[in-house]
């Protein structure tokens, strides 16, 4: 297990590298893909759906307010366009994520870890508890790249991963748009508890998923 978590986590130093890069830059802050946004509803709607997907792809590469950007998508699109901008963005990232990891994560993996042993350790684990943090890997910021290279480094069926990206994405992004469609700047409060809920509900998901891995 301790071989799985060691590539996790240089793979979310990797991630959160960029983040702090961009903040230092002054890249991607909540204001400014804000802006992003409303300018581009101005010069044209379908410059604003490319704009949210892109947004939602480049998290991938660069941690990005991901549930603001799906909420804003709503609230500037409107429910349907909103959240297929938000679910084709997200699925994109996690699919590239996926065939890059899976083109290139054998080399990643055995640099990072030496041994064989453990490199088959790590997609035991993986195989075993994988889904689980894919389901759930929106709790929290870089944690979906994460997922989603990992299945690509160890090998999962691409059919498995599409399905849990699918059911990992989908429902929390007509969520997010339909509650930012449904908000105006005098009642932001759909948005609000909308993020609040997603959050407290992945996180009891989580609670429960550590429970379970630590009575087996």
């Amino acid at each position: 297990m301790w071989a799985l978590l060691r590539i996790m986590l240089i793979l979310a130093a990797f991630f959160a590298s960029t983040f702090l890069l961009a903040r230092i830059l002054g890249l991607f802050s909540i204001e400014e893909v804000t802006s992003w946004l409303e300018q581009a509803k101005q010069i044209n709607p379908a410059y604003l759906f490319i704009v949210v997907v892109l947004l939602l792809f480049s998290d991938l590469f660069i941690a990005v307010p991901t549930l603001t950007i799906t909420i804003s998508s709503g609230y500037f699109l409107g429910f349907i366009p909103g959240s297929f901008a938000a679910i084709a963005g997200m699925l994109l990232a996690g699919f590239f994520g996926y065939w890059l990891s899976r083109r290139f994560g054998e080399g990643i993996l055995k640099r990072i870890v030496k041994a064989e042993h453990k490199r088959k350790e790590a997609i035991s684990s993986f195989e075993r508890y994988g889904a689980a943090v894919i389901l759930l890997s929106r709790v929290s910021p870089i944690l979906p790249e994460v997922s989603a290279c990992m299945a690509g480094i160890t090998g999962m069926r691409f059919s498995t991963f599409f399905l849990l990206w699918c059911v990992n994405t989908i429902p929390y992004a007509l969520i997010a748009s339909y509650s930012g469609s449904v908000s105006t700047l005098n009642n932001p409060k759909p948005a609000i508890y909308t993020a609040i809920g997603i959050y407290a509900f992945l996180w009891l998901g989580w609670f429960l998923f550590k429970r379970f891995k630590n009575s087996n």
